[in-house]
C-alpha cells in the first residue's frame, strides 16, 4: 500500500473540524486510506455504495443518521446521497464546541459544488482532496513541491537523471494505485473498465441524462484528452462533437465535478483584464487514462505525438494540484495568456499576492529564449512576480536572469529523488 501524503492533513483536520470530507477520483484510493483512519481512531465504518443501506438513507434519512449513535464514522461514497447533508448539518450543530472529528466523509464526487446541493455546511466541515498518486508518493519520496517552489532554496534537493522514455512512462501510467505496476494489456482493460462501470453510472447520478449519453461522454472523453494542456473553447467543441453548447458546457462540468478534467483559471489582474485571455486552460486529471482514451500504448508513441507537449504539462500542473493538498502554504493555481498569444503554462499565487511562473518543457536542453514567456509574465505582473520556473528534462538547477526577471531551470528529476 502506498503511503499517502494527505494522512497526516486529514487527522489534523479531524482534531478541529467536526466533519473532513475527502473527495476525489473514483480509484484514487479514497476507501482504502479512509478504513486505514477508521481503523486507527476506532471511528464505525459505512459505504453508501450497498444497495440496502442507500434503500434506508433515501427512506428516512435523519433516521439513519440518528441509528449510528454518537460514535465518530466513516460515510464512504457520500456522493450518492446529498440527502443525507441536513441530517448531518442537525447533528453537528448539536455538538459541544469540544466536540470533533465526528463524520469522515468521502465522495468520488465534489457534491458541494453541484446544484444537486441544496445546503452546504460552513464552519463545520473541511474540504480535502485526494487525487491519484503523485509522482513522489510512488516513488515514496518526502519533497512538497509547492513547499520548495515558494522556498526558492532549488539547491537543496538533489535530481535524479530521468530519461525521455522514463518521463514518457510517468505520463503512460499516471498515477492510478490500481495500474502502477500493471503489465499494458492489464493496464488498457482496467482504463476501459474504469470508464465503462464507473464514469457513466456516476455521472447518471450526478446529471439527469438523456437518450444516448453514453456515446456522447466517450467522445467527449476522448476529445477533452486531445485537449490536455491547452485553452478550453467551448464553442470549437460543440461545432466538432455536433453538441449544443449549453449542453457541452454541462457535460464538461459534471466531468470536472468527477475529476475526471480541470480547468485551469486563467491569471488575471483587475487593471490589465482587456491585456489577457480570460479562457481557462484544460488538464486531464490523470494523463494515464487521457493516453488510454487517444490510443497511446507505449513511452514512444507518447514521445513521437502531437499531444507529448501538452501531456507533460498536465502532468506537473497535476502534480502541482496534488502536492498544493498538503503543502504548508495554500496557493491559488492558474495560466496566464495575453492576447498576443504569450503564455506560461502555470501560475502559483500565494496569500500575499506573490506570484511564481512555472514554464514545462520536454527537452534536456535550455537557453534564454525559453524564459521569454516567464518575462512576459513579469512586466505584466509587476511588483507581484516572485520568479519563474522552467521545468525541464536536464540534469542540472540552473539559475538565469534574463531582463533582471529571476529564473532557474529546474529538472524535472527533482520529483524523482535522488535516483540515477
Amino acid at each position: 500500500m502506498y503511503k499517502r501524503s494527505l494522512r497526516a492533513t486529514i487527522l489534523a483536520l479531524l482534531q478541529e473540524f467536526r466533519i473532513v470530507y475527502v473527495t476525489g477520483p473514483r480509484q484514487s484510493g479514497k476507501t482504502t486510506l479512509a478504513r486505514s483512519i477508521a481503523d486507527d481512531l476506532g471511528m464505525g465504518y459505512i459505504t453508501l455504495d450497498d444497495q440496502a443501506t442507500f434503500a434506508s438513507v433515501e427512506s428516512d434519512p435523519h433516521g439513519f443518521i440518528r441509528s449510528v449513535g454518537s460514535k465518530p464514522v466513516v460515510l464512504d461514497e457520500f456522493q450518492y446521497a446529498p440527502t443525507l447533508i441536513p441530517a448531518i448539518k442537525e447533528v453537528s450543530d448539536q455538538l459541544r464546541s469540544n466536540e470533533k472529528g465526528r463524520f469522515l466523509l468521502t465522495g468520488s464526487a465534489d457534491i458541494f459544488r453541484s446544484a444537486l446541493t441544496q445546503e452546504a455546511l460552513p464552519g463545520h466541515m473541511a474540504k480535502l482532496e485526494l487525487l491519484p498518486l503523485s509522482i513522489t508518493e510512488i516513488d515514496d519520496q518526502p519533497l512538497n513541491l509547492i513547499d520548495y517552489l515558494l522556498s526558492g532554496n532549488f539547491f537543496s534537493v538533489s535530481s535524479a537523471h530521468p530519461t525521455r522514455e522514463d518521463i514518457a512512462h510517468l505520463i503512460l501510467c499516471g498515477g492510478y494505485p490500481e495500474v502502477q505496476g500493471k503489465s499494458p494489456k492489464a493496464r488498457q482493460i482496467w482504463y476501459r473498465s474504469y470508464m465503462e462501470g464507473r464514469l457513466y453510472k456516476d455521472f447518471a447520478s450526478l446529471y439527469a441524462a438523456r437518450g444516448d449519453y453514453h456515446s456522447r461522454i466517450k467522445a467527449l472523453a476522448s476529445y477533452l484528452a486531445g485537449l490536455s494542456g491547452n485553452l478550453l473553447k467551448y464553442s470549437n467543441i460543440a461545432n466538432v462533437l455536433e453538441l449544443d453548447d449549453r449542453l457541452s458546457k454541462s457535460y464538461i462540468e459534471i466531468l470536472e465535478l468527477m475529476f475526471i478534467i480541470r480547468r485551469a483559471p486563467a491569471y488575471i489582474k483587475n487593471r490589465a483584464k482587456r491585456l489577457v485571455t480570460r479562457m481557462p486552460k484544460l488538464h486531464y486529471v490523470d494523463t494515464g487514462l487521457a493516453c488510454h482514451l487517444l490510443g497511446l500504448r507505449t513511452e514512444e508513441q507518447i514521445i513521437n505525438s502531437q499531444f507529448h507537449g501538452g501531456l507533460l504539462e498536465s502532468l506537473i500542473y497535476m502534480e502541482i494540484c496534488k502536492h498544493a493538498a498538503w503543502s504548508r502554504e495554500e496557493v491559488e493555481i492558474y495560466h496566464f495568456r495575453d492576447k498576443r498569444k504569450r503564455e506560461v503554462d502555470i501560475v502559483l499565487e500565494h496569500s500575499n499576492s506573490k506570484i511564481i511562473g512555472v514554464e514545462v518543457k520536454a527537452s534536456a536542453s535550455v537557453h534564454a529564449g525559453d524564459f521569454t514567456g516567464l518575462v512576459n509574465l513579469a512586466e505584466f505582473s509587476g511588483n507581484a512576480f516572485e520568479r519563474g520556473i522552467l521545468f525541464y528534462n536536464g540534469r542540472e538547477i540552473l539559475p538565469f536572469r534574463v531582463d533582471t526577471v529571476e529564473c532557474y531551470a529546474i529538472p524535472i528529476g527533482v520529483m524523482l529523488g535522488t535516483r540515477d
